[in-house]
C-alpha cells in the first residue's frame, strides 16, 4: 500500500495532480478541499489511498491524515464508491462531514450531488458509531459548554418536542449565531420544529 508521496509538483488541476517522484510522475486523484490547500510551491507531500480494481490501480490523494481518514470510511459504506466519497469530500469540508454524520444530519449528506436519501441514511447509520467512537464527542459538537442553548433544549423538551429533532434544529440555529439569548434560540426553534 502506497501511504503517501512526496515529490515535484508537476501539474496540478481540481481533480488530479501529477508529482513527480525520482522521475516517475504519479497521477492521484484529489478532492477540491484537497486542491484548496495544495500550495503552489514545487515540492509537495499529499497522504495517498492505493485502490485496486481489476482493470485499474487508483491512487487518491489528500492533504492530511484526517481527510483520507474520512474518505476511508465512506468507502467502507456500501453503494458509496471512490468517485462518491470524493464528491462529497469535494462538496463538504472532511469537518462538515464528520459531523453531520455524527449528528445525523440526512439533510446535510443528502445536499451532495449523487447522495439520495438511502444513501445519506445508510452512509450515517453505518458510521455514526466508529466516527463518535474515533474522534472526541467533544470535536463532534458545534457548541461547548453553551448553558443558553442547554437551558432551551430543557424548554422545548418540557414543551414535548423530541429531545434529537430540537438538537438538530437549535444546534443549526446556535452554529449561526453563538450569543444568541436563550428566548431567541427557542423562538427560532419552535418555527424550525
Amino acid at each position: 500500500m502506497i501511504t503517501h508521496i512526496q515529490g515535484k509538483l508537476t501539474e496540478k488541476n481540481p481533480t488530479h495532480v501529477v508529482i513527480d517522484c525520482n522521475g516517475v510522475g504519479y497521477m492521484i486523484n484529489i478532492s477540491l478541499h484537497t486542491f484548496s490547500k495544495i500550495p503552489d510551491a514545487e515540492n509537495l507531500k499529499l497522504y495517498t489511498h492505493l485502490q485496486v480494481k481489476e482493470d485499474s490501480h487508483t491512487l487518491f490523494g489528500f492533504s492530511s491524515v484526517a481527510e483520507r481518514e474520512i474518505f476511508r470510511l465512506l468507502i467502507s459504506v456500501s453503494g458509496v464508491g471512490a468517485s462518491t466519497a470524493r464528491t462529497m469530500l469535494s462538496s463538504l469540508t472532511p469537518k462538515q462531514v464528520r459531523e453531520g454524520i455524527a449528528t445525523g444530519d440526512v439533510a446535510l449528506i443528502q445536499s451532495i450531488k449523487g447522495i439520495g436519501a438511502k444513501t445519506a441514511q445508510r452512509v450515517i447509520l453505518d458510521l455514526k458509531d466508529k466516527i463518535l467512537k474515533i474522534y472526541d464527542i467533544d470535536e463532534v459538537s458545534p457548541v461547548q459548554g453553551n448553558t443558553n442553548k442547554d437551558e432551551a433544549l430543557s424548554a422545548l423538551e418540557v414543551l414535548g418536542f423530541a429531545k434529537k429533532q430540537a438538537e438538530r434544529v437549535v444546534d443549526k440555529f446556535v452554529a449561526s449565531q453563538p450569543d444568541a439569548d436563550v428566548e431567541t434560540i427557542i423562538k427560532q426553534a419552535l418555527k424550525n420544529l
